[in-house]
């Protein structure tokens, strides 16, 4: 890979996570594009393998890997979702994977990376750092720190899940105007940006941390009772302003 990830980069991901990624849906519902006066296309990464896109990052990471680096093992830290991706990468690979999670992550995330093979370090977030716990580990077993978001191997391996939406789109007969990624860490938002421009370079990609709130979809009601489709439409009409041929007529926008 070159000091830069590029397009052909997310193709040998996609290649790599072929038979092991889920190519997930596209959604749409005819309520909420009447609503919007265009198509909102959904790709339903909540029905990926451990219930997010984040195998795809550790897989593509523990795949790329030398033969001798795997032998030593992986570790990483997550307070759930990358926990969970990482360690059924390394159980369908082979691979030992220790992770580091709060003390307090939710007890089924904890328990379902475990039920992965993974060996499960608690820390205390208020007063321990991750990070340092991780890295020890590395420096003690010669491990592997595979991170959440922010190494090229990660971020291409996410952006198959744009590179998949732009194909599904494009077997769909729809151009898109423009793709929203969540933005956190930015491994997701960058990859599906290389993933969809290398197909269609003329469709914007927005960053959500541009976005006038934070968008939290899967709030608990008792912190925030929005409904998750209010938040789409707010996203879309975000976007909308600061994109012209956003919801275009007769092209769809699609949002990941």
């Amino acid at each position: 890979m070159s000091s830069l990830p590029t397009f052909a980069d997310v193709q040998a991901a996609a290649r790599r996570l072929d038979g092991v990624a889920i190519r997930t849906p596209l959604l749409e519902n005819q309520r909420v594009n009447d609503r919007l006066g265009g198509r909102l296309l959904i790709k339903a990464e909540c029905l990926q393998r451990t219930g997010s896109f984040k195998i795809r990052g550790a897989y593509n990471f523990l795949a790329s890997m030398s033969e001798a680096d795997r032998k030593n093992g992986a570790v990483g830290w997550s307070s759930g979702n990358h926990a969970q991706g990482l360690a059924e990468a390394g159980r369908l690979l082979g691979v030992k994977t220790t992770i580091v999670m709060p003390a307090d992550a939710p007890a089924l995330k904890v328990a379902n990376t475990r039920a992965s093979g993974a060996e499960v370090v608690l820390y205390d977030r208020v007063k321990e750092s991750r990070e340092e716990i991780g890295r020890g580990i590395a420096k003690k077993t010669g491990a592997t720190v595979v991170p959440p978001y922010d190494h090229p191997w990660i971020l291409t391996g996410q952006g198959t899940a744009g590179l998949e939406l732009a194909e599904q789109a494009k077997a769909l007969g729809v151009t898109l105007d423009a793709v929203a990624a969540p933005c956190s860490g930015g491994g997701l938002s960058t990859g599906v940006a290389l993933g969809v421009k290398g197909l269609s370079p003329g469709t914007t990609v927005p960053l959500s941390s541009a976005w006038p709130r934070p968008i939290r979809l899967l709030s608990p009601p008792e912190r925030d009772p929005t409904p998750p489709v209010m938040y789409i439409l707010r996203i879309v009409r975000s976007v909308q302003s600061r994109s012209s041929v956003f919801l275009k007529a007769g092209s769809p926008a699609s949002v990941k």
